[in-house]
């Protein structure tokens, strides 16, 4: 049983990575892992107007073949994309009512609050017009989204407690991770008493082939689990889950899934013991030790987003997939309105500020070398 009346089992169909043919999303791969899923007795599906395509893909797959009672259907509103006035971000939400046909939404969040991106919703009083969505019927449950700091979103849930729920990056990897901080922002959501919906259990994928020793140790415990097992089943053994979301990407993520979630119970001591020895694995492997204070980015005369360049090379270390380094290195920069590392001019006014003494400007060098290219 769920939260919040719904009946919800622990696994839900994230829709941002569907499998795609040159391109295009491949509906009927879409509509054959929807069967397994809702044939599994899952029915949480969460989608959001920015998947491209995704609520189009949902609308064939699902929302055409099932009664519209057997499953719960969540979009998401992205005020802060390309929206100048109040009446564009509202218009999301009536074409993602167009795109998907469903005539009402189960869950329906404010996408990605924090950092630069909360001012938008707060402008457009999109919490006040929610609200006149869910008293007119088209909304069961309205929540949010977020990818900040627990300082940030103890003052949103401060000044939004009608907020009913909260979508929270939770991984083992990052749980005590400085620069997500996963512990400590579940924690603040608990304290509001709000229930948590987790995303990037797997992140990203990131957690389905991790570093080798941390894979090892899995493989020990449980020669039969996938290693992306563990990282979906530590989310879903946490108090206050909705749902644990997995961005399935084809068939056979979505058994594996299925194989291990469908009669999901509590991981027993020695499970969280095998995942507190990946914990302590992870730590060993020698990182930059930047707890994304910024300090340095108060005093760079030429805005760089030093700390989201630093997180981007970790992910390198850590995962060894350039790509995926390049792509967080230009979301937590480019993404953010921040210069790159190759505009540094070697001031070194951020060393100076620096708390952890990171040789900085070393550091951006190699950077610039590496993800830049």
């Amino acid at each position: 049983m769920g939260y919040l009346g719904e009946e919800i089992r622990k696994l839900g169909f994230g829709l941002m990575r569907l499998p795609q043919e040159k391109g295009v999303i491949d509906v009927e791969q879409v509509k054959e892992m929807v069967d397994l899923f809702m044939d599994a007795g899952f029915t949480y599906f969460d989608t959001a107007w920015a998947y491209a395509g995704s609520e189009d893909a949902i609308r064939q797959a699902l929302v055409e073949r099932y009664p519209r009672e057997s499953y719960q259907l969540a979009t998401k509103n992205a005020a802060w994309i390309n929206c100048k006035t109040r009446e564009e971000a509202y218009a999301q939400f009536d074409m993602s009512l167009e795109r998907t046909k469903a005539g009402f939404f189960d869950f329906y969040l404010l996408h990605n609050l924090g950092e630069g991106r909360s001012h938008y919703f707060d402008d457009y009083d999109v919490w006040n017009w929610v609200q006149g969505k869910k008293e007119a019927g088209l909304i069961k449950h309205v929540g949010f989204s977020f990818h900040s700091t627990p300082e940030e979103l103890e003052e949103i849930l401060n000044a939004h407690p009608e907020m009913e729920f909260v979508q929270l990056q939770i991984n083992y990897a990052d749980w005590d991770n400085p620069a997500v901080q996963s512990k400590r922002c579940y924690e603040v959501a608990r304290k509001h008493g709000k229930p948590v919906i987790i995303m990037e259990p797997v992140k990203g994928g990131m957690l389905a082939t991790p570093p080798e020793a941390v894979e090892k140790i899995m493989k020990a415990a449980e020669p039969e689990s996938s290693v992306a097992s563990w990282a979906v089943r530590f989310a879903a053994d946490l108090d206050g889950v909705i749902t644990v979301l997995s961005g399935m990407s084809n068939v056979a993520q979505m058994k594996d899934n299925l194989s291990y979630m469908k009669n999901f119970t509590h991981l027993t001591e020695s499970q969280k013991k095998v995942l507190g020895q990946a914990q302590e694995e992870l730590k060993k492997i020698p990182l930059i030790p930047c707890t994304t204070c910024n300090y340095c980015a108060k005093v760079c005369p030429m805005n760089i987003g030093v700390s989201g360049s630093l997180t981007a090379v970790n992910y390198l270390t850590l995962y060894s997939d350039i790509k995926a380094a390049q792509r967080q290195e230009e979301w937590l920069v480019g993404g953010h309105g921040l210069n790159h590392a190759d505009a540094c001019i070697k001031c070194g006014k951020c060393e100076e500020a620096c708390p952890q003494h990171i040789s900085i400007r070393e550091n951006l060098a190699k950077i610039s070398e590496v993800l830049l290219k």
